[in-house]
């Protein structure tokens, strides 16, 4: 195995990721268990969050700094359409090393060139989306991340597991029914939206879920059940 994506979610009784409190002290101290090299997330979380962005100043342009000892993880974003144009705040925060954007071969030029007058990296992996296997793969040799967290809802959730990539799933379930949301199975609510059939091809009344390994269940503070399960059908890559 080259290297393990963990999928780590907090989610209420009844499935949703959003519409409840989660208590993030929790959340990401558990998050810490891994050690991750890379942290995968979605592009809409900080589509959402641009409004908290300053405007660029003159630090946008300046290339980091490496320091060999830093041991935090790398910031990892699809973005085939180039529509995150905060990295400047990003950078500006304390929890990762490093930046890299993951595109496609359609991502205009334009934001191709933004992203590297801003020495952001960039990794282009597929034609119209983001081949997330070739980009993990890339994730890999090039930079030798060998284990990725994932912070994400259900639309990139969904697309890696129904791509088997997924090594390791980690749910922390909350003691609350959040209700249904107009969002749910459109791609947002839940913790795992499938986006069609799974990558494997399946016999005349065979199930398409996906099975798990049960590895452990422990009770944490607030009455939050925390599971944690291989996925079974996992190749390795």
């Amino acid at each position: 195995m080259l290297l393990r994506v963990i999928l780590h979610s907090a989610v209420s009784l009844d499935g949703r990721i959003d519409g409840f409190p989660v208590d993030l002290q929790q959340y990401y101290e558990l998050a810490n268990t891994w050690k991750e090299d890379a942290t995968l997330a979605g592009s809409d979380t900080f589509l959402k969050a641009a409004s908290e962005a300053p405007p660029e100043d003159e630090s946008a342009f300046l290339p980091p700094r490496a320091d060999p000892n830093d041991r935090r993880p790398i910031l990892a974003l699809p973005d085939s359409r180039g529509r995150i144009r905060t990295w400047h705040y990003l950078r500006s925060l304390p929890y990762w090393r490093g930046f890299l954007a993951l595109c496609s071969r359609s991502t205009p030029e334009e934001h191709l060139s933004y992203l590297k007058e801003r020495h952001i990296d960039i990794i282009i992996a597929g034609e119209d989306h983001v081949n997330l296997r070739a980009a993990l793969l890339e994730l890999y040799s090039r930079y030798g991340i060998k284990v990725v967290r994932v912070d994400a809802g259900g639309t990139l959730n969904g697309l890696l597991l129904s791509q088997v990539l997924v090594s390791e799933l980690s749910v922390l379930v909350y003691p609350c029914l959040a209700g249904a949301s107009q969002e749910c199975g459109k791609g947002g609510s839940g913790i795992f939206v499938a986006p069609g059939q799974l990558a494997a091809p399946k016999s005349e009344g065979e199930s398409e879920a996906i099975p798990l390994k049960f590895m452990a269940a422990e009770k944490l503070i607030g009455e939050v059940i925390w599971l944690r399960s291989e996925v079974k059908s996992r190749e390795d890559f």
